[in-house]
């Protein structure tokens, strides 16, 4: 039997590649055997540090490396990025990552900024929705009978946050409701859509976001060492509530990503693969010590 979770062969393509789950699901993809990966993202220096990665990363396969500065909500930028790769013979899995989370911007329903759903949107549901569209386009006119799209949602998609971010979670939902009628619009085509949900993940995104979510308590002694205490107060709070007591890594979100990606879920079309730990089936989390996370999934 061929080995289903190999990507040998396949066309790739990933949006907010130089984030820390889009950079992780690139190394992962390469060393699965992907023929090309366009990575794109819309800064330079992160596509600057992914291309980094790559020359650390040990290589197993001979892997095609495309790095694409994109505004993904700008179509006019996207589509000859990715219609470049009918020289190729087309998309075959397309990996919508690209996301934004405006802390500074966000709140409640009386304090969320217009700013905060119009940034929200424009990146998080039109940029998928544009991904979702010129992969579909790619695949039809390289007359392919089966395809993989991925689209990176969040569990603040299908729970709610205490800690308010409305545009955020509404824009996560919006992408969760896309993914489900675009995969069976299209299941009869043979391409399948799939939503990744993972939790907050430990990576600079989270820490920004603990960083901005209280003014610290400040002691006259050590102005320093309050701030720290205080941030990792603010981490504990939140993961009590993670039954293994700890935030995700971005790499087991990439572990995910390739199931949905390869032939292995085959029949697993228009449905959220929810990496989360067990946060959002738990009503009370287990006493003891937190569960680390095994040493050979760190990058």
């Amino acid at each position: 039997m061929a080995n289903m979770f190999s990507l040998h062969g396949k066309n790739v393509v990933i949006t907010g590649a130089g984030g820390s789950i889009g950079m992780q699901i690139a190394l992962l993809f390469a060393d699965a055997g992907a023929s090309t990966l366009t990575l794109i993202d819309s800064s330079s220096q992160a596509l600057s540090k992914l291309e980094r990665a790559f020359t650390l990363q040990p290589r197993r396969f001979d892997c095609k490396l495309m790095f694409e500065k994109c505004d993904m909500t700008d179509e006019k930028q996207l589509s000859p990025i990715l219609d470049r790769l009918d020289a190729y013979g087309g998309i075959d899995v397309m990996v919508n990552n690209a996301g934004v989370f405006p802390t500074d911007l966000d709140g409640d329903a009386i304090h969320v900024s217009l700013r905060a759903w119009e940034l929200t949107y424009q990146v998080n549901v039109l940029g998928t929705w544009l991904g979702c569209k010129h992969a579909i386009l790619s695949m039809r006119r390289n007359k392919k009978t089966s395809g993989s799209v991925i689209n990176v949602s969040s569990v603040a998609g299908l729970v709610g946050s205490a800690t308010a971010q409305l545009a955020y979670t509404a824009s996560k939902g919006a992408v969760i409701a896309m993914t489900r009628e675009l995969g069976i619009v299209h299941a009869k085509e043979g391409y399948r859509f799939n939503c990744l949900c993972p939790a907050p993940l430990d990576s600079p995104m989270l820490n920004d976001f603990l960083d901005a979510d209280d003014e610290p308590t400040k002691h006259e002694n050590d102005q320093d060492l309050a701030v720290e205490c205080f941030s990792m107060n603010r981490r504990q709070r939140r993961e009590v509530h993670l039954p293994q007591g700890r935030f995700g890594n971005p790499v087991e979100v990439a572990g995910a990503a390739l199931f949905l990606a390869c032939t292995a879920s085959s029949f697993v079309n228009s449905t959220e693969l929810v990496v989360d730990g067990g946060l959002t089936k738990a009503f009370v989390t287990p006493e003891g010590p937190r569960h680390y996370s095994q040493r050979h999934l760190r990058r």
